[in-house]
């Protein structure tokens, strides 16, 4: 009878096998010997061929004395499992678990233990523990997928494995959906309630082989598995294998321990295949520390060139969030340089493709708005990265100068808005390869810009015997124009200033006095105005007046008649001579003034 149990693991559950020939019963002589990877049993034929399709047709087949004598070659699981299905063909009790399921299944089928010759055998009872304890339980699904590793291609070929890896992804999603449930009954509670939990299977996963875990986070995502938790589930099972931390050694012991040149190649792969499982959604964010630990185990292990640029094209995409110990990645190559400075350029490169291609998004070309993007904010942060990273690998013997120039050169002149710190990594550069000729510290000071060099870098700049001469004279120039902009620019502000002051000889007046200085100047505005509608009124009295005089004299006719003959005599053709046209002005002039000092003096009676 054999007996289907829950329990977990149990190493002991496999009985070990001595060299000589194993008897199932000691009291009971066998009539058949079947030797197993150099084991021999002694065993009786009847209850092997009662159960067995393949046994029965070696036995029948056999002919002469070789006919109680047989070896069964490549037989999945080795005498352990043999063992195992002779005790289900005897009727012995023992337990079905998680550590021999899989090999007793796969025995069963390579012995062909079907139920065409005894109903529940050996197939069926190990397929029913799969199908109702295993593949409900994700931590039961990992372990019997770990003793798969050393049942293949028989264990393909019956489907446990595949069974295993859906079971997995399930139960994955289901645990996913269980815990976002009851983040949902916390919300009114404190923020740690509702903050995402690291999922207890993450640190299942990382007792499988690689193989195996490829598979199964495909099966994740396939299923909808968060990308946050694959990413975490990554980050351990890194952690775990490139360690050698992993709990695969205790869930299957089986497993053989790698040579060292073995063990490299299969560290080679286990990082080539985590960084192709890296989830390609934008919104989920993958630690930088963790892509660059990858980035250094990749160059490091001299992995494939599809591995390298795919974390590099990661890096590249927030490198103004990297840090200066992140970029100083050491050279492996013997000979060469301290740090790699190749893969630096090159997640450059990938950076500013990025900043391009957003920008080529934008609706129309502003360079004001251009200037003030955020694209040109990361710009600026890695334009000073950049240059703190030339200070730092400056002082390497064999860092030449063609790969030196070819880090300048790569940012645009908007990337740095002052040059301090690129004068600071040349000028290091130069103390540290004394052996350049003129020429070549003229093409690595000619790109500074000595306009973008503050005060202190330009006085250091202008003392430095380590710069060529026509660098000195440079700093000089545009040092005597930055003074010479400066005392034009306070000249102009004094001569601003006297003219807002009113009149007032000081040319440095301080706000207080200036806004004195308006305010004065509006009442007496004020006060001009009031005047001027005083005398304006005073002319429209007098002008009323004489308007009432004209009038009482219209009244009296003879005086009417009087002025109309005077008037018709001005008109030039009733004159008789220019004598007596210049007595009748001079008389018109003496009563007009007669007259208006009359009107005078009535108007101010």
């Amino acid at each position: 009878m054999v007996l289907m149990s829950e329990a977990s693991i149990n190493a002991s559950s496999t009985p070990k096998l001595s060299n000589s020939t194993t008897r199932i019963f000691s009291d009971v002589a066998g009539d058949i010997t079947i030797a197993v990877h150099g084991e021999s049993f002694l065993l009786h034929k009847f209850p092997l061929v009662a159960r067995s399709g393949k046994i029965r047709r070696m036995v029948g087949d056999g002919k002469g004395c070789s006919a109680s004598k047989f070896e069964l070659l490549n037989l999945p699981g080795g005498p352990q499992a043999f063992e195992l299905a002779v005790k289900f063909c005897y009727g012995m009790n023992f337990e079905i678990t998680t550590a021999n399921v899989a090999h007793l299944r796969c025995v069963g089928e390579y012995l062909e233990m079907t139920e065409e010759y005894r109903e529940e055998n050996l197939i069926a009872r190990t397929e029913m523990y799969l199908n109702e304890i295993v593949i409900h339980s994700l931590e039961k699904s990992v372990q019997v997928l770990v003793t798969c590793e050393g049942l293949s291609p028989v264990a393909e070929q019956v489907g446990i494995t595949d069974a295993c890896v859906e079971g997995i992804a399930m139960n994955a999603c289901k645990e996913q959906l269980v815990s976002g449930l009851s983040r949902l009954d916390y919300v009114g509670d404190s923020p740690d309630l509702k903050c995402p939990t690291l999922e207890w299977w993450i640190e299942d996963l990382s007792s499988l082989q690689i193989d195996f875990y490829e598979r199964v986070i495909c099966a994740m995502a396939r299923k909808g598995i968060r990308p946050d938790s694959i990413v975490v589930s990554l980050m351990h099972y890194a952690q775990a294998s490139l360690e050698g931390t992993s709990k695969s050694q205790f869930w299957n012991p089986s497993r053989p321990k790698l040579s060292p040149l073995a063990l490299q190649n299969h560290q080679i792969t286990i990082v080539e295949t985590l960084v192709s499982l890296m989830p390609t959604d934008k919104s989920c964010i993958i630690p930088l520390s963790f892509l660059f630990g990858m980035l250094r185990m990749a160059i490091m292990m001299d992995t494939n060139i599809a591995c390298r640029l795919e974390l590099e094209r990661r890096i590249a995409f927030r490198l103004e969030m990297v840090s200066l110990d992140d970029l100083l990645i050491p050279s492996t190559r013997v000979g060469d340089m301290l740090f790699d400075v190749d893969t630096v350029h090159r997640m450059l490169v990938n950076f500013l493709q990025r900043v391009e291609e957003e920008e080529n998004e934008d609706c129309g070309y502003d360079s004001d708005q251009d200037l003030a993007s955020p694209n040109h904010g990361c710009l600026l942060k890695v334009g000073r990265l950049i240059d703190a990273y030339l200070a730092e690998i400056a002082p390497d013997p064999y860092l030449s100068l063609h790969k030196f120039v070819a880090m300048i050169e790569i940012l645009p002149d908007y990337a740095r808005v002052i040059d301090d710190g690129l004068y600071r990594a040349v000028d290091i550069y130069l103390k540290a390869h004394p052996k350049l000729t003129e020429e070549e510290c003229k093409r690595v000071c000619h790109l500074i810009d000595c306009e973008k060099l503050s005060q202190e870098a330009s006085n250091h700049a202008a003392k430095n015997d380590r710069l060529p001469v026509h660098m000195t004279v440079r700093v000089l120039y545009f040092e005597q124009l930055r003074l010479k902009n400066s005392i034009s620019v306070n000249v102009g502000d004094g001569f601003m200033s006297q003219r807002m002051s009113s009149g007032v000889g000081s040319a440095a007046m301080s706000p207080r006095d200036n806004y004195a200085s308006l305010r004065r100047e509006n009442r007496e505005l004020k006060l001009e105005i009031s005047r001027m509608r005083v005398r304006l009124s005073e002319l429209e009295k007098e002008q009323s007046f004489m308007k009432e005089g004209m009038m009482s004299k219209s009244g009296n006719g003879t005086t009417f008649l009087t002025s109309l003959s005077k008037g018709i005599g001005r008109i030039g053709i009733f004159s008789s001579t220019p004598g007596e046209a210049k007595r009748r002005k001079a008389a018109r002039r003496s009563r007009g003034s007669g007259k208006k000092c009359i009107q005078t003096q009535s108007a101010i009676d």
